[in-house]
C-alpha cells in the first residue's frame, strides 16, 4: 500500500506536535501532581480564604484558570483536570472563575473538612448590628482591590446611617475607623471627602497586612478607585513602593490616622451610638466601620520579659539583624523563612526554638532548606524547646524539664495570629461559619 507524500507532509509534522504536547501535558502533570502531594504530606490543604472549587464534568483541562491566577503556582493540570495544587497560597482573587470557559469554577468559602468564620453582613456591609460595619480581610475578601472597594462603598452606607442616628452628644464622631491597611485608606478617604467628624485608629501602623512584609516582596494589586485620589494602577510592584504610594496620600490629603492605639472592645453605649474603647481612651460614635485583618493581632509567647523591645513578631527587613544575636520561634513557613533571610545576613547569629519535633505545617523546599542550612551551621535547630524567659541580653529555652540560658540580642515570634472571634462576639456581631459555601 502506497503513502501519499502529500499525506506525509502533513501527517508527520502534525504527529510530532501531538506527541509533543502528550509529552508536555504529562511533564506538567507529575510536576503539578507533585506539589500536591508536598502540600499533602505537610498538612497544607486548607485554603485561607475565598478560593475555587473545580467541577471535572465541566472542566476543559484548558488551563485558562492557571494562567490567570495571580499566583501562578495555585492552580496546576493533573491528568487533563485543572485542580487546587496549592491551597494556602491562594489569595481569593478570583481570576480562575472568570478565565474558565465552561464555568467550572465555583467560589467559596471553608471547606468540608474546616469551616471559615465570616460575619454576617448585609449588602450594606451592615453587621447583625445596625450601625456597625466592616470591609475587607475580616469580611473574607482579603485582595487589595477588593478591600479598596469595599472600604470605599462601606463608608457611604455608613455615613447615611449616621446621617439618620438619633445619638447626640458634643464629642460624638459620625464614624470611628478601626484598621488603616487598603480597606481603612479608602474608608477615611471617603469620610474626608464627606466632611464627616471621624478618626481612624490602628493597633500598628500604616499599610496593614502588607506594612508587615518582608522587604522586597512583591504585591499584586490590580486597578482601584479611591475617594479624593482617583484610579490607582500598580499591577505587581513591591511593597516599598505601594508602602510609599501610602505615605504620599497621607500628606497629600492631610488624613492623619492615630496609629498604634488598639480597639479592645466595641458597644452600644445606651444613647444610640457606640463607646469604642482603647488602650489610649474611649470614643463616643454615632456608626462604627471595622477595616481590620483576620489576623491582625500576633499571638503571644506569654513569657516573662516578652514586652522587652527586642521582641518582635513579623519580620521585615532582615538586613537590620546583620551581627545580631537572634531567636525565632515558630515552625511554621514564616518561621523557616525569617530565620533563612536573618542567617544570610553577616555576622547573624541564629537560633531557632520550635515546640514540634518536626516542621510538619511547613512547606517541603522550607524544610530542605533548613535541613541544608542546619548542615553547614548558619542556623541552630532546636526542636521539642519552647522559650520560658526572655532577657535583655539572653532568653531562657526549656526542653523536657531542664532550662538553658542563651546570649540573645533580638527575638522573632512567627507563632501566627489571633482570630478576632472573641471581639466580634463582645461586640454582638453575629459570625456564621461557613464549609465549602459557595
Amino acid at each position: 500500500m502506497q503513502v501519499d507524500p502529500l499525506t506525509l507532509v502533513y501527517a508527520l509534522p502534525l504527529a510530532g506536535l501531538w506527541l509533543g504536547w502528550i509529552g508536555t501535558a504529562r511533564l506538567r502533570s507529575r510536576r503539578s501532581r507533585a506539589i500536591l502531594e508536598e502540600n499533602r504530606a505537610a498538612g497544607l490543604m486548607e485554603p485561607n480564604t475565598l478560593h475555587p472549587v473545580i467541577d471535572p464534568a465541566r472542566c476543559l483541562g484548558c488551563a485558562a484558570c492557571a494562567r490567570a491566577c495571580p499566583e501562578k503556582t495555585v492552580l496546576g493540570i493533573i491528568d487533563g483536570k485543572a485542580a487546587l495544587i496549592e491551597p494556602t497560597m491562594c489569595v481569593g482573587h478570583g481570576a480562575c472563575a472568570t478565565a474558565c470557559p465552561t464555568s467550572a469554577i465555583t467560589l467559596v468559602f471553608g471547606s468540608e473538612t474546616r469551616g471559615v468564620d465570616i460575619p454576617l453582613l448585609t449588602p450594606e456591609f451592615e453587621t447583625s448590628v445596625p450601625g456597625l460595619f466592616i470591609a475587607g480581610e475580616l469580611g473574607g475578601m482579603g485582595l487589595i482591590k477588593n478591600a479598596i472597594e469595599q472600604g470605599r462603598q462601606a463608608i457611604g452606607h455608613a455615613a447615611d446611617t449616621a446621617r439618620r442616628s438619633s445619638a447626640t452628644g458634643s464629642d460624638l464622631l459620625d464614624v470611628v475607623i478601626v484598621g488603616c491597611g487598603p480597606a481603612g485608606i479608602a474608608a477615611s478617604l471617603g469620610a474626608l471627602e464627606r466632611k464627616l467628624a471621624f478618626v481612624t485608629l490602628d493597633q500598628a501602623t500604616l499599610g496593614g497586612t502588607v506594612a508587615h512584609f518582608p522587604r522586597g516582596k512583591l504585591v499584586m494589586t490590580q486597578e482601584a478607585t479611591l475617594p479624593l485620589v482617583g484610579k490607582v494602577r500598580f499591577g505587581e510592584i513591591r511593597k516599598e513602593r505601594l508602602m510609599a504610594f501610602w505615605e504620599k496620600v497621607l500628606a497629600d490629603t492631610g488624613l492623619a490616622p492615630r496609629f498604634e492605639e488598639q480597639v479592645l472592645a466595641v458597644h452600644r453605649d445606651g444613647a444610640g451610638g457606640f463607646s469604642v474603647e482603647t488602650t489610649k481612651g474611649t470614643w463616643r460614635t454615632r456608626t462604627v466601620l471595622l477595616a481590620i485583618g483576620r489576623r491582625g493581632t500576633p499571638r503571644r509567647l506569654e513569657v516573662p520579659g516578652e514586652d522587652l523591645p527586642k521582641v518582635v513578631y513579623r519580620l521585615v527587613d532582615a538586613e537590620q539583624y546583620a551581627g545580631k544575636r537572634v531567636l525565632v520561634v515558630g515552625g511554621g513557613d514564616s518561621a523557616l523563612e525569617a530565620a533563612l533571610q536573618v542567617a544570610g545576613q553577616p555576622g547573624a547569629e541564629v537560633t531557632l526554638s520550635y515546640r514540634g519535633r518536626n516542621y510538619d505545617r511547613a512547606r517541603g523546599r522550607n524544610r530542605e532548606r533548613m535541613a541544608a542550612a542546619v548542615a553547614a551551621g548558619t542556623i541552630r535547630e532546636r526542636l521539642g524547646t519552647s522559650v520560658s524567659a526572655i532577657g535583655s541580653d539572653h532568653v531562657v529555652i526549656a526542653a523536657d524539664g531542664e532550662e538553658a540560658r542563651v546570649a540573645n540580642d533580638v527575638v522573632i515570634v512567627c507563632a501566627g495570629g489571633v482570630l478576632p472571634t472573641q471581639f466580634l462576639a463582645a461586640a454582638g456581631i453575629a459570625v456564621e461559619t461557613k464549609f465549602g459555601v459557595a
